[in-house]
């Protein structure tokens, strides 16, 4: 299994999802595929961001796996101590997001 990355926004905020695929596919090859499906949906999709539009786009057509929070069986924390190593309760309704804060004055 070979996996793949989208990822958009600006350098405050952004979203990245993953994809997998039973192919190899050269950056240039995976990069050409992203151009299609982004052209095909011109500014014309459900989700919620472009990169989980096109994500689902490749899925579609090009045998792509999105790599979804729906498809995520379990979620483990792990830390120095026991008491940091444990299951992580989710529910559908949870979503993830990571974002970098540096603590630098602009």
């Amino acid at each position: 299994m070979y996996f793949y990355e989208i990822h958009e926004g600006d350098d405050e905020l952004g979203t990245a999802v993953l994809l997998a695929h039973e192919q190899a596919f050269s950056p240039a090859d995976f990069f050409a595929l992203v151009k299609k499906a982004r052209a095909l949906l011109a500014g014309s999709f459900e989700e919620d961001t472009l990169s989980e539009a096109i994500a689902n786009e490749l899925e579609r057509s090009s045998g792509f796996l999105h790599v979804t929070d729906d498809r995520l069986l379990a979620s483990v924390n792990v830390g120095e101590t026991e008491e940091d190593t444990f299951l992580v309760a989710s529910d559908d309704a949870t979503r993830a997001v990571y974002v970098r804060r540096d603590d630098k004055e602009n």
